[in-house]
């Protein structure tokens, strides 16, 4: 079993309480911009072992009664067909995901934002697709001057130009489907309209990351600078609140550098600022719930050195920077690690070494390395995704679990009527080889029972994979990482 380091229930309890504070706060109107994923946040999971992924929205089903959810997208993002980078969809498509898996938790989504609203055409098709779905838009435009010219942004040329957001509820969580979005401009245009109401309401931010009351150098938010380096992020001691109240945090770039701005913004409409720092605007009380920091350390070491090889990988392919390399060689040295430091990865490349072929390892919860070679009926990651099972269910590796003749076929419809050039299995077609030998054969079916265990699990491989591959250890639950290295010297890889 891996240890655990964070205590998610009294995660929920203390961060729940906290926005009930900071809603009373403001007379009882809280417009919450929400930073990161709310329901699908393995990078915290993976930083903070025994963080549950939809651990933000648990907290927020404390709160259900209270919360209406406004969704910002920008429309210039829409034209763009911008693709959030984990899912491969659209961010368009992704507010319709998200409008559903909320109402799936019992979530009242009153609307979209439709940000930097500038007669796009592709942004007004999605306007008019979701108002026929019953969605309510909303046009927020863009301002020129923004965000320095401060007389403008909060006039009836600014902010009022924006339509005003109707909603119902105390809490009014800001979200968006990837960052740049508008979620801030969002909040801050409500406050116009509902103060110009005489509706009193707050702002205040959601923010995992980085973690204001951890030191500026602890791994866990060194990690967050990692998973960020093509945001550019740095993470800073906040000047503000150290000046006000002579206490250190920790902030990062973006925020200390618009505070001025938003603090100026506050003034404007309000005659003072609620906040005398960025750290101030914060409702974080993820520093509160961890149990055990050394797990959570290393956790952190072991994500940096993931992303690491992630980025090496997408230079590869064409998709980042050699800027996003170097920022993380950077906390590699800080943290005194190489990407070595990952088991799994001398474990393969052992491997590969010794059979001259692709290879792939998997450390199992309870420390096993276990490692799976390329052969004629198998590639890496089928072989070592199958020996792994067998060494959780207690099957020696030599044992056959699916049957020579199953294979055959299965090769046999890839090559001769597919019409495809690899004989060997992808990690899916040995996993629906698997389950149909596990109808007759009670070992195969132990194997198959032991797949929810790989949930977590470290997995490294000495060539790049497949979309295929790489599809199935996500939604295993794996934490893959690959050299960067194509398995062949063809132009074109799938």
């Amino acid at each position: 079993m891996k240890t655990i380091g964070f205590d998610s229930q009294k995660y929920i309890t203390l961060q729940s309480e906290h926005i009930r504070e900071r809603i009373q706060q403001f007379g009882g109107k809280l417009y919450m911009e929400f930073g990161g994923k709310l329901f699908d946040d393995y990078h915290a999971a993976r930083v903070l072992p025994g963080f549950a992924p939809d651990n933000k929205i648990r907290m927020l089903t404390e709160l259900r009664d209270q919360v209406e959810i406004v969704i910002a997208i920008n429309a210039g993002d829409i034209e763009k067909s911008k693709r959030r980078g984990d899912l491969g969809i659209t961010y368009d498509e992704d507010v319709m995901r998200l409008i559903d898996v909320f109402r799936g938790y019992g979530f009242y989504v009153g609307s979209i934002a439709l940000t930097q609203f500038a007669d796009q055409s592709a942004a007004m098709a999605f306007e008019s697709r979701m108002k026929a779905l019953g969605v309510r838009v909303y046009r927020h435009y863009p301002i020129a001057g923004y965000p320095s010219d401060v007389r403008l942004i909060v006039s009836d040329e600014g902010y009022g130009r924006n339509q005003y957001i109707e909603t119902s509820r105390p809490l009014v969580v800001v979200t968006a489907p990837g960052p740049g979005s508008g979620k801030m401009a969002t909040c801050l245009s409500q406050l116009y309209h509902e103060n110009k109401r005489g509706i009193k309401a707050g702002y205040a931010k959601f923010e995992t990351f980085p973690v204001w009351n951890l030191p500026l150098k602890h791994p866990v938010n060194l990690a967050y600078e990692a998973a960020t380096a093509d945001l550019s992020d740095v993470n800073m001691i906040d000047p503000y609140h150290l000046e006000a109240y002579g206490v250190t945090t920790v902030n990062y770039n973006r925020d200390i550098e618009v505070f001025p701005v938003l603090r100026a913004i506050f003034e404007r409409i309000y005659g003072e600022c609620p906040y005398k720092s960025p750290t101030d605007m914060g409702v974080n009380m993820i520093a509160s719930a961890i149990t055990d920091d050394g797990v959570c350390r290393e956790a952190s070491r072991q994500e940096v050195i993931r992303r690491w090889f992630k980025t090496v990988a997408e230079i590869r392919r064409g998709l980042a920077g050699q800027g996003e390399k170097q920022k993380i060689a950077m906390l590699l040295q800080q943290l005194g690690i190489e990407p070595e430091n990952r088991p799994v990865v001398p474990a393969a490349r052992w491997r590969a070494e010794k059979t001259g072929k692709p290879a792939s390892a998997i450390e199992l919860a309870d420390g096993r390395i276990i490692t799976g070679k390329t052969s004629d009926l198998f590639g890496p990651s089928s072989a070592v995704l199958l020996n792994a099972l067998k060494a959780l269910a207690g099957i020696d590796q030599e044992t056959d679990l699916i049957g020579e003749e199953v294979l055959r076929s299965i090769q046999t419809l890839k090559t001769d009527y597919l019409k495809g050039h690899n004989p060997r299995l992808h990690t899916d077609e040995m996993l629906i080889a698997l389950s149909i030998s596990a109808a007759a054969d009670e070992r195969a079916a132990r194997a198959m029972q032991k797949l929810s265990e790989l949930e977590g699990c470290e997995v490294h491989s000495t060539v790049m994979l497949s979309s295929v591959d790489e599809g199935v250890f996500m939604r295993l639950g794996m934490n893959l990482t690959c050299d960067a290295v194509y398995e062949n010297s063809k132009l074109y890889h799938k």
